[in-house]
């Protein structure tokens, strides 16, 4: 893929997706604690989702902030728009207006991180370890 083509992906998967979370990982296998910690707020919330991996292909991150003007991951989208990264995701949902943002209620525990699980080879065979 070229990088408009990637960069067309990615503005296509934002579109499409009325919650769109890029990170680095899987919500299955979050591959940083700050991903693994926005994909647990979002599953706890019983919020559907769409989720790309941006470590497969550095170019993916490149277009993606290049898009968002957002240098960190995870990138949450709603509707569109770009909420931030973690750190914003946690506030919103501390004061509750991320449950506002997406419609839903606010729950009443706190959300816990997937336990770590030992980390998969990507597509390509590469392991990251630079997290």
């Amino acid at each position: 893929m070229t990088n408009d083509e990637i960069r067309d992906f990615i503005q296509q998967a934002i579109d499409e997706n009325p919650v769109m979370l890029f990170m680095k990982g899987t919500p299955d296998q979050p591959a940083c604690g700050f991903s693994a910690r926005t994909s647990a707020v979002l599953n706890m919330m019983n919020v559907r989702y769409a989720a790309l991996d941006i470590l497969p292909d550095p170019r993916i991150r490149q277009e993606l902030s290049g898009l968002s003007n957002w240098p960190t991951i995870p990138q949450l989208f709603i509707d569109g728009k770009l909420v931030g990264g973690h750190d914003i995701v946690m506030e919103m949902y501390d004061d509750g207006s991320l449950a506002e943002a997406l419609g839903v209620e606010q729950p009443e525990e706190e959300p816990e991180p997937p336990a770590a699980e030992s980390p998969q080879s990507g597509p390509i065979g590469l392991e990251n370890r630079l997290n």
